[in-house]
């Protein structure tokens, strides 16, 4: 299965393969008070430990067709905004796709994240990638539950010091019937 989004537009991003160059855009998001904690990251690393550990599991996702996180860049702009992608996650013994999504620091409160989270699933439910998607998020982290909530998803379950929502493909279609 691919996974990826590479090529995807949604109105105002493009999707492409995360690379090595862009390790510095990338980076100021590490130096924001409990970034570290909301992307469940070792403790005790620094900005750029934190920064070498997120692209050490961005290329083994990539490599090992675990899904992975695309680059979205500002069509109009050519901006790096953040990442975003259909990851495959074991939750509990599960395996199970899950929508992520990290925006760099000077574009958060724009909907970027909502609306790469919106084409995420719209990608995968239009591609037959699963029939239930889910985007986890530490319990502290109100933006991401928010984008998870205006992304259709609800309230699963907690697991540990994260909450799970969730959204079928069945409410998927009868919210594109609204």
């Amino acid at each position: 299965m691919n996974y990826l989004l590479t090529n995807q537009e949604s109105e105002r991003l493009t999707f492409r393969k995360v690379t090595k160059e862009d390790y510095d855009s990338w980076l100021p998001l590490f130096k924001e008070a409990n970034v570290a904690k909301f992307l469940g990251m070792p403790k005790g690393l620094s900005p750029t430990e934190q920064c070498d550990y997120w692209f050490k599991k961005v290329f083994h996702r990539y490599s090992n067709n675990l899904g992975g996180m695309n680059a979205l860049i500002n069509k109009s702009t050519g901006d790096f905004i953040g990442q975003a992608g259909l990851l495959v996650q074991d939750i509990e013994g599960e395996e199970r796709l899950e929508i992520g999504y990290s925006i760099l620091p000077k574009f958060w409160k724009q909907g970027y994240a909502k609306e790469a989270a919106i084409t995420c699933k719209d990608f995968c439910f239009g591609n037959d990638l699963a029939t239930n998607l889910i985007s986890m998020m530490h319990i502290d982290n109100i933006g991401s539950e928010i984008v998870a909530t205006n992304n259709g998803m609800t309230f699963e379950k907690l697991v540990d010091e994260f909450k799970v929502f969730s959204i079928t493909k069945t409410e998927w279609l009868a919210q594109r019937q609204v």
